[in-house]
């Protein structure tokens, strides 16, 4: 008899904050700081009103933001973890840097971001 799949998260968890900075010929730079609430059903994404990112061509920002989204998603979704995402994901701070920014850089941050949230309620 198994026992019925968590809700992630169980509680808010405000604040998880990422930097992910890899330092070689090919370099990522992503921070983020973004909020887990619980949700009726489902994984939704939202970006905060308002948020702004100083990044050149700006027309990358919002595929930066996706790549955010797909990493928390990609985390929470793995089997061994057995929860049900329950999940609202706000975004409320992100960074890039002209050397280092992009779409793999802060898809990683994305999944840094989950497996913290998931450690701060004491899932393995």
């Amino acid at each position: 008899m198994s026992s019925a799949p968590h809700r992630f998260p169980p509680y808010p968890i405000r604040g998880v904050r990422v930097l992910h900075r890899k330092q070689n010929c090919a370099p990522h730079f992503a921070e983020i700081e973004v909020d887990f609430e619980p949700a009726a059903d489902g994984f939704v994404f939202e970006v905060a009103e308002g948020l702004t990112v100083e990044y050149e061509p700006v027309t990358d920002v919002p595929r930066f933001f996706a790549a955010v989204a797909a990493g928390i998603k990609e985390h929470l979704d793995l089997p061994e973890h057995g929860l049900v995402a329950a999940t609202r994901v706000v975004l409320r701070q992100a960074r890039a840097d002209t050397f280092g920014s992009h779409e793999l850089a802060f898809r990683i941050a994305g999944y840094l971001a989950a497996r913290k949230a998931l450690e701060d309620t004491g899932t393995p």
